[in-house]
């Protein structure tokens, strides 16, 4: 399934890898991409949506979308 998320608050490699690492905890075959410039988080994951914004809130993001 295909979550796609906007995400304030991310503003480098390090919240690239913050919120990355944080989706492939919950699915490690996941695949992420994060656009710093449009503040989206788009995940090819077998985890719902809600679990994967628990996720990304949990690392100290704030989903928006």
């Amino acid at each position: 399934m295909k979550v796609a998320l906007k995400v304030a608050g991310m503003t480098c490699q390090h919240c690239v890898r913050a919120v990355t690492g944080a989706i492939l905890a919950l699915d490690p075959e996941a695949q992420v991409t994060v656009d710093l410039a449009a503040g989206t988080v788009t995940a090819e994951t077998r985890q719902p949506r809600e679990q994967v914004t628990a996720a990304v809130t949990a690392e100290g993001y704030q989903v928006l979308g």
